[in-house]
């Protein structure tokens, strides 16, 4: 097997977004480290960032859903539920 050589590298980051990922990446199983690696191979194999880069807004459905969704939880006469199975007991009904 040949060896492999690695190399530091330094990243600045807000420290609320790094204990962030670092607890998401934990919970997963690795390290910020290892998470990072397996970002940037993914980049290379695709040739670009492995994801989309939006602006972070909804689109025209998703806005649609949340105004109905607002519209609903305002409207005394739609049925709400307090846990699942009171819900579940109605759809089987």
């Amino acid at each position: 097997m040949a060896k492999t050589t690695s190399s530091n590298i330094s990243i600045r980051m807000d420290s609320d977004l790094k204990s962030a990922a670092e607890a998401l990446f934990d919970e997963l199983g690795m390290s910020l480290s290892t998470a990072f690696n397996i970002f940037v191979r993914q980049s290379l194999r695709e040739g670009g960032i492995p994801f989309k880069i939006t602006e972070g807004r909804p689109n025209q459905e998703t806005v649609a859903a949340m105004l109905e969704a607002e519209r609903i939880a305002k409207d005394p006469t739609v049925k709400g539920y307090n846990n699942v199975d009171d819900l579940f007991a109605d759809l089987n009904a």
